[in-house]
């Protein structure tokens, strides 16, 4: 309609809704990271992890969209790579409340639930400690978002690039609100728990696609069909 595709729309969807789910993951792991911190270092080890994240995500950005465009096994790798995300983010969100809530006071900064401290339940460390412990989080997560984006976006590269944007912009200026959202519906994160997997297997079939016949499985694969040589 309007000659517009109606996949554009649908990767469009999906990309958003991965970026709402995987900012927020990111942000509750830096929260727990830095629950264990006195105030004034807590502030600060939730902003190094943050901006962290942010330019990880555009680091990452640049190398793998050009990676998976080259196709075949290294679809296949990435799409192996998002369900090895898939199975992290099960565990992250079967992690017990008070993990979840000790985070999400860390983040907010604020006695969410009135217990007359903010993350004091969490094991006392040292800023190196929450710095380091952030960062190899955030390098993971970083390129489990850009992965679980390329894949969603398919072959549509507007949907790839406000993709990536929205990524960086929500772990910017809204990691604590998005955090603070799927705490309190949690079922917005299984849905895009089910959307990354999706995401993950069709992007394996696309890979193997390239060297073996597959047959035609709805909203998962289409046989790619060789343009005819004149």
């Amino acid at each position: 309609m309007f000659g517009i595709d109606p996949s554009f729309f649908s990767s469009l969807l999906q990309v958003i809704l991965i970026d709402l789910v995987l900012a927020g993951d990111n942000a509750v792991v830096i929260g727990l990271a830095a629950a264990g911190l006195a105030a004034d270092l807590r502030k600060r080890a939730i902003l190094i992890g943050i901006l962290a994240a942010t330019l990880l995500r555009i680091c990452f950005a640049l190398i793998t969209t050009q990676l998976l465009s080259l196709g075949g096994g290294l679809l296949i790798a990435g799409g192996i790579l998002l369900l090895w995300v898939c199975w992290k983010m099960y565990r992250e969100l079967t992690v017990s409340d008070a993990e979840e809530e000790e985070a999400t006071e860390a983040l907010a900064g604020a006695d969410l639930n009135a217990d007359g401290s903010v993350a004091g339940k969490a094991p006392r460390k040292t800023l190196r400690q929450a710095v380091t412990q952030i960062i190899i989080a955030d390098v993971s997560m970083s390129l489990d978002n850009v992965l679980a984006v390329a894949g969603a976006a398919q072959h549509h590269f507007e949907a790839l690039i406000f993709g990536l944007a929205l990524s960086v912009v929500l772990m910017g200026v809204a990691a604590t609100f998005i955090a603070r959202l799927l705490h309190r519906y949690r079922w917005i994160a299984w849905i895009g728990l089910i959307i990354i997997l999706l995401v993950a297997v069709r992007m394996a079939l696309e890979g193997l696609g390239a060297f073996v016949a597959l047959p035609e499985i709805p909203f998962l694969y289409t046989p790619h069909v060789a343009a005819p040589v004149h």
